[in-house]
């Protein structure tokens, strides 16, 4: 198998490990002696509903929120697309609806809560005294700033009246929450900021946030967030007895990734699964890391490759389209500088880098000399944030179209060769 096709076979892999069709069915719990009623949202949830109309003894109803162009057909279970990364009024709607949904149940019914990546900025009610244009306003400074998802979602839960823990709260129904996770860590509070999680982070600590990147609120967020510190924290009200179970997770993604890699002959060596920071740092450190492996064997020789997850930012300050792993790959093309036998793939599970129409983009030994001779400057498109446009121009873009799943980034380094004997290794 050629390395090109190694790296995709990798990525299918992974990205099969979280499928809805595969991870759902295994963990639905037994029908409830009332109703059963499914919400949800991320960009998994029309998918998964889908996986648990298949799979279920009873009936049921229900509604779930997904991102533009996730959605898939489903029998009983409404499904409703809505704006990601920017919340819209699509989402708004559907939010109130879902929460009203919850609020009929009584003790003998079953709320079944469909949880994926996305569902933070889809699920998008905002707290009284707010407008969904004040929350675009602030999702959209964080997604500027290089923020972590962590701290956007913590931003996102003080000014939700659906996250951080409420959805739960609103319903006397029995709650399980199935759970794919797109977010180092797997912590279900901050995946689609935990609905159903009761919240721990505070108001204290969003406009801490705010404060560490400039980020100047509209004056209805500034007046909700300063009326919430006054008159006290709502997280001692959540509900902590809902059942959550993590049906899918990065780490699952990157073992079956690694199975195709040993399957094929190479050494698979997984870095971590929930890698966090700026997507071009980021990029120097594996970069440093494939170079060892090509002049001292360690940490392992080649062949091997090297795999990772998680979640990087790009703190934006060109006006390229980007996306972060292209950027990630675009600074790592640079970091290694047409070193031999390295190739490398980096994608996001859901399909969708960022906000283009690509996944990822592939990297080869020949990357840089290829755009040398159409004239483009990679150190050039990096400072711009323009990883779309660099590979784009290469016709290195890796384009799946939405996956119906997410659990993050994919990295796969793939060092094709034995590195040469060095004195001294231990």
């Amino acid at each position: 198998m050629q390395p090109k096709e190694l790296l995709q076979a990798m990525f299918r892999a992974a990205v099969a490990a979280a499928s809805p069709d595969q991870c759902v069915p295994p963990h639905l719990p037994d029908p409830p002696r009332g109703r059963t009623v499914v919400v949800g949202a991320g960009k998994a949830a029309a998918a998964m509903a889908r996986a648990v109309e298949g799979h279920w003894s009873g009936p049921l109803s229900g509604l779930v929120i997904t991102r533009y162009g996730h959605g898939v057909p489903t029998r009983v279970i409404e499904t409703v697309e809505a704006g990601h990364p920017v919340p819209d009024a699509a989402g708004e709607a559907a939010a109130r609806r879902i929460l009203a949904l919850a609020g009929e149940l009584g003790p003998d019914d079953l709320l079944l809560c469909l949880i994926s990546g996305g569902g933070s900025a889809l699920l998008a009610l905002p707290a009284p005294g707010i407008s969904i244009a004040d929350k675009q306003a602030v999702g959209k400074a964080l997604l500027r700033s290089g923020a972590s998802i962590g701290e956007m979602n913590c931003v996102r839960k003080q000014l939700s009246a659906i996250k951080g823990g409420r959805l739960a709260a609103a319903t006397r129904a029995q709650v399980v929450a199935l759970v794919i996770s797109d977010v180092p860590g797997d912590d279900p509070a901050v995946i689609a900021s935990g609905p159903t999680v009761p919240d721990w982070t505070t108001v204290t600590d969003a406009l801490a946030i705010l404060r560490k990147y400039a980020i100047e609120p509209p004056p209805a967020v500034v007046r909700h967030l300063s009326a919430v510190r006054v008159g006290g924290e709502a997280s001692s009200e959540m509900r902590g007895d809902v059942r959550t179970i993590m049906i899918a997770t990065p780490q699952m993604a990157l073992e079956r990734a690694s199975g195709v890699a040993w399957g094929a002959g190479y050494k698979s060596l997984i870095l971590g699964n929930a890698i966090e920071g700026e997507a071009s740092q980021t990029a120097l450190v594996h970069a440093g890391i494939a170079r060892q492996v090509v002049e001292h064997g360690q940490p392992a020789s080649g062949p091997c490759v090297l795999l990772s997850g998680g979640e990087t930012t790009v703190t934006v300050r060109g006006r390229g389209r980007g996306g972060r792993n292209a950027e990630f790959l675009l600074a790592l093309a640079v970091a290694l500088d047409g070193m031999p036998g390295a190739h490398a793939l980096a994608a996001d599970t859901d399909g969708i880098d960022g906000t283009e129409d690509n996944a990822g983009a592939l990297l080869a030994p020949d990357t840089l000399k290829r755009a040398a001779a159409l004239g483009i400057d990679a150190k050039a498109r990096l400072a711009d944030n323009d990883g779309y446009g660099f590979f784009q121009a290469l016709g290195d873009l890796v384009v799946t179209g939405p996956t119906l799943t997410n659990v993050n980034d994919f990295r796969a380094i793939l060092i094709d060769g034995r590195a040469p004997p060095s004195k001294g290794k231990g």
